[in-house]
């Protein structure tokens, strides 16, 4: 897809904000069709899928936000001249084609679209058939946009494929694609990965990890447990392991609280051996393989450790590498669990909940990235674009 300028971007994200606040309506009613055929079994997900008022006034606000931030095509990284008289400049480009995959939300529809664009990228989008009825008016808005200000609707589009045509489209697309971002469990990545056949950027699954440290304000433990386990339990930076050290004093008493606390929320307790000990009435860990597992519900394991070398290590091993947190009033022991985490984001006496684009400062997001490659964190629209190096010479070759 060709450069635009500047302008000519902002242009359509101001005509988009004008067309989905005129649609409300009818995005809410569209979004109706497919919550009354929804098997309301797996929660999570249908409040993921959930459009009203609020959320539609959300969407307006991420194509403001996106609108108003800097172009981030263009911008110089580097640039120098060598001893050579070569002239080398490094700065940002698009990636170009960027297909993402997602399963319920159709605000990704919105924020997805609108970052790829602003980046001067081309963007497929690959919602689930749950939101088909939502995320079709929405296209059909992001299309009305795009015509308004003289540009193709190939710019944003949704693709109607059934999994066995995504299978077959994502071995042999019909066109190039530079970048796959699968949103979703890992299932679905499993899926993408194994038959993609270009870059695949992991939004992984979240399986967030909080360390009680011996030299924690137990006060403010709970509070942040508390936020980070039921504030959204559809989100992927909802909180679902908690250790606590051994070593902290009142030990036994805290874990009784901490029990009737969450009990008092509506939290499900699964707990190891050694807390089992204490709250005996709490169901045990089944297997290695729930400390894998990202609950997506009012559900929460915990369990005993024996100093922060054994919390480090457990984190490591198991989580999802989303995000992890300490709770300690002591900055030496913070700073050495924060540097040795294999997380996108660590915490220090703060809730996982933070792991948001918006509360980051970074702004609307594709993403929650947990690869390293080529970046980690919330993807924004800094983040939607590559580089490329321009080199400039005067009959320069190389002996």
């Amino acid at each position: 897809m060709k450069l635009l300028h500047t302008d000519k971007k902002n242009n359509v994200l101001t005509s988009m904000i004008k067309i989905i606040d005129r649609e409300r309506d009818n995005i809410i009613k569209a979004n109706k069709q497919d919550l009354d055929a929804f098997n309301r079994e797996d929660q999570a997900l249908y409040d993921r899928l959930v459009v009203n008022t609020a959320k539609v006034d959300g969407m307006i606000q991420a194509i403001k936000e996106v609108r108003d931030q800097e172009d981030p095509v263009g911008v110089t990284i580097s640039d120098m001249t060598l001893d050579t008289g070569l002239q080398i400049t490094n700065k940002t480009a698009p990636f170009g084609t960027i297909m993402i995959i997602y399963e319920s939300r159709p605000d990704v529809t919105i924020e997805a679209a609108v970052l790829a664009f602003k980046a001067n990228n081309k963007i497929l989008l690959k919602g689930g058939k749950e939101a088909i009825n939502s995320n079709l008016i929405l296209e059909k808005c992001w299309h009305e946009a795009l015509e308004e200000n003289g540009l193709s609707k190939d710019w944003i589009k949704l693709l109607h494929l059934k999994r066995e045509e995504t299978q077959e489209y994502l071995r042999n697309p019909t066109e190039k694609i530079d970048l796959i971002v699968p949103r979703g469990g890992e299932r679905l990545i499993k899926f993408v990965k194994d038959h993609a056949t270009c870059a695949v950027l992991i939004s992984g699954r979240g399986n967030n990890f909080l360390y009680v440290s011996k030299q924690a304000d137990w006060e403010k433990a709970v509070k942040v447990i508390i936020n980070a386990k039921t504030d959204k339990i559809s989100g992927c930076n909802a909180l679902d392991k908690v250790l606590i050290d051994k070593n902290i004093s009142g030990y036994d008493q805290k874990v009784k609280e901490l029990q009737k606390t969450l009990e008092h929320v509506g939290v499900e307790l699964v707990v190891d051996k050694k807390i089992g000990a204490i709250l005996t009435n709490e169901d045990q860990i089944p297997n290695e393989d729930t400390w894998y597992e990202e609950f997506l519900a009012m559900k929460i394991l915990v369990a005993e450790v024996d100093g922060l070398d054994q919390a480090i290590n457990m984190i490591n091993k198991y989580s999802g590498g989303h995000s992890s947190v300490i709770i300690t009033e002591d900055k030496n022991e913070a700073a050495k669990f924060m540097q040795q985490i294999d997380s996108a984001a660590v915490y220090h006496n703060a809730s996982t909940r933070f792991t948001d684009g918006g509360q980051m400062g970074v702004g609307a997001e594709l993403a929650i990235s947990t690869d390293k490659l080529h970046h980690r964190g919330p993807l924004g629209l800094k983040q939607l674009v590559t580089n490329k190096y321009y080199v400039f010479g005067d009959g320069h070759i190389r002996v």
